[in-house]
């Protein structure tokens, strides 16, 4: 059964590099609309398994990639496609919000 991985800022790069598209969720221990959006993140690395690689990053234990891609509020989740980031999504919000979004780029035949 997937589920999110947690990466870092020593990983962030390979697995970027290892996976085609990857959801990375920025969050922080402390963040109450983080906590709301976790068990979303659970479904999603569920029914994307084998297409979309589902990631979480602690903000405040990997701060150099929260740096590198301006992550100023969290949860911010940004959707990499062949290591460049092609959606950002910031704040809580209903799964069919990152559903519509994920469905924009990656393939339903995948």
């Amino acid at each position: 059964m997937a589920k999110p991985i947690e990466v870092t800022d020593a990983n962030f790069d390979a697995v970027l590099k290892e996976n085609q598209f990857v959801l990375v969720d920025f969050w922080a221990e402390w963040c109450g609309p983080c906590r709301m959006v976790a068990p979303v993140m659970e479904e999603l690395a569920k029914e994307y398994e084998g297409k979309v690689t589902v990631a979480k990053l602690d903000v405040d234990q990997n701060p150099q990639v929260a740096m590198r891609y301006r992550v100023m509020s969290i949860p911010t989740i940004i959707l990499f496609k062949d290591g460049q980031p092609v959606e950002v999504m910031v704040g809580a919000a209903p799964k069919s919000n990152f559903v519509a979004r994920l469905n924009k780029h990656v393939p339903v035949s995948a």
